[in-house]
């Protein structure tokens, strides 16, 4: 069965994303009696209770809403636990994985990746400029940049928290919001109304450029639910935003799985529910091998 706590404690198998291609997997990991541990902001996300109508999952005919009552009611009577976190590192080490999510630890033998993927695109820069002055998480870089100047781009209010604690050690934070009426409190943050476009430097982030103005920064986050995976899992292999994956989800880092949108087009919850079965029997089929 799932648990909750994950320090000092090593899980068979962590699941990292709270859709429905993590919600399968657990779901299938706790039949299979693996001892795992659900990772994720919130259970099925926000994309799905904005869904219309879902007509391509089967016995499913009806809202997004519905279809999420219908998913927590299981998710409830099963007792699949979700830990709510944003895990912001995973690293593999030995025969087994450090999952971390700001100052908070988990252990696993082995990770399924079901963080979803982000549809909007890559800001022209930010690929380039990853691990030099471009981050995903407020809290792992945050001091980094203490007296200084700073983007945040955020793609929902609910990083607004983060971009605070950014401002509590950057001089400036320069906020771009992605979303109407941002409440942001700190003096030291100046929300930014234009839309940015590229990050430019020569061996760090110098530069965000907007199509009004240029500011200086010393670096730029991205406050977003899904980061790209190989920000996320250092010499993961990757093809842009999708994890490359064999017929059984494997990557080419042993012990590490992917599943749902992460691995690619198309981006539907049949797809999801499936490659969350499959990674689940895969992580156990992988666990055998350890002898466990």
């Amino acid at each position: 069965m799932g648990k909750t706590e994950g320090m000092e404690y090593i899980f068979d198998l962590a699941i990292v994303g709270g859709g429905i291609a993590g919600y399968t997997a657990a779901l299938t990991a706790k039949n299979l009696l693996l001892d795992y541990v659900w990772l994720g902001q919130t259970a099925f996300g926000e994309k799905l209770s904005a869904a219309e109508k879902v007509t391509n999952f089967p016995a499913i005919s009806g809202s997004g809403r519905e279809f999420l009552a219908a998913l927590e009611a299981q998710k409830n009577r099963e007792e699949v636990l979700l830990t709510p976190c944003r895990i912001d590192g995973v690293y593999a080490a030995g025969e087994k994985f450090l999952l971390t999510a700001g100052e908070r630890t988990f252990e696993a033998r082995t990770v399924i990746l079901a963080t979803g993927v982000e549809t909007k695109g890559q800001l022209k820069g930010e690929k380039d400029f990853l691990g030099r002055g471009v981050s995903y998480c407020a809290v792992c870089d945050g001091a980094l940049y203490k007296g200084k100047k700073i983007a945040a781009v955020l793609s929902s209010p609910a990083f607004e928290e983060e971009a605070e604690y950014l401002a509590s050690f950057a001089d400036m934070v320069y906020a771009f919001c992605l979303y109407e009426h941002p409440k942001l409190q700190k003096e030291n943050i100046r929300v930014c109304t234009d839309i940015p476009l590229k990050i430019e430097g020569d061996k760090r982030v110098e530069r965000i450029v907007t199509g009004k103005e240029t500011l200086s920064v010393d670096g730029v986050f991205f406050l977003k639910n899904s980061a790209p995976p190989r920000s996320l899992v250092g010499g993961l292999e990757a093809d842009g935003a999708h994890v490359i994956v064999s017929r059984d989800l494997s990557t080419n880092i042993a012990g590490l799985f992917a599943a749902g949108d992460i691995t690619g087009r198309p981006y539907q919850y049949a797809k999801a529910a499936g490659e969350g079965c499959v990674a689940a029997h895969s992580a156990r089929s992988y666990l055998a091998t350890l002898g466990k």
